[in-house]
């Protein structure tokens, strides 16, 4: 019975979590490239996956990708595709790197390396999709586009979800605690990756500089 309760907790909290993510993905933001929009709900996937772990954020990808190609978007099965590479190589990469070490450190570590895993990915599956998605653009001119398009934007895009992730994972694991919300075997975890004042100022400086950024791109300062 107890193990059926933490399950049941588990797939509580995971639901939750991907309805947020969703909540969050109505919100798409131009960022002055191409068509490309940005959309914060990798960074709840990534605070499922630092709680539960890699297999958290597959399904939570894969359940909120379908969500979003049903209700968002109208790419299809190919932005459904293309939004669970995206979200697995990146949060699903920093979730097993953090699933080994729990510190601030650690979670420093594991989105960075989500980040060097996530954008070379993109840059390959925008190479061999965006000519699928758009007929009129050929490859030789998807190619042109890679990095002064599809680079920058999937590094801000990282940069962007891993200062949020830093700065509200603690907050959202504390709550959930404090809601008994959590597995018993999470419960008496210590919670290691505390938020420092440095980690909050290093954080608030990346969002303002990635702000500017998208500002410059589309025109506005």
């Amino acid at each position: 019975m107890k193990w059926s309760n933490e399950k049941t907790r588990k797939l509580t909290v995971l639901a939750m979590l991907t309805a947020l993510a969703f909540v969050v993905a109505m919100v798409r933001i131009p960022v002055g490239l191409f068509i490309l929009r940005y959309e914060a709900k990798d960074v709840i996937i990534v605070i499922g996956g630092f709680i539960f772990g890699p297999l958290a954020v597959v399904a939570m990808s894969i359940v909120l990708s379908f969500l979003e190609m049903l209700l968002l978007s109208d790419t299809g099965p190919i932005g459904f595709f293309m939004n669970v590479i995206s979200t697995i190589s990146f949060a699903g990469t920093a979730a097993v790197i953090y699933k080994y070490k729990r510190t601030l450190g650690g979670a420093a570590i594991a989105l960075t390396a989500g980040i060097l895993v996530n954008v070379p990915i993109m840059l390959l599956w925008n190479y061999l999709i965006v000519p699928i998605f758009a007929p009129h653009i050929d490859r030789a001119q998807v190619v042109t586009m890679l990095l002064p398009i599809f680079l920058p934007f999937n590094l801000l895009k990282g940069v962007l979800n891993a200062a949020l992730t830093i700065m509200l994972y603690k907050t959202v694991r504390v709550a959930l605690d404090k809601s008994n919300l959590l597995p018993v075997a999470n419960e008496g975890a210590a919670h290691k990756s505390k938020i420092s004042v440095a980690a909050t100022i290093v954080s608030v400086f990346l969002l303002i500089t990635c702000v500017l950024v998208i500002l410059g791109w589309r025109g506005i300062i």
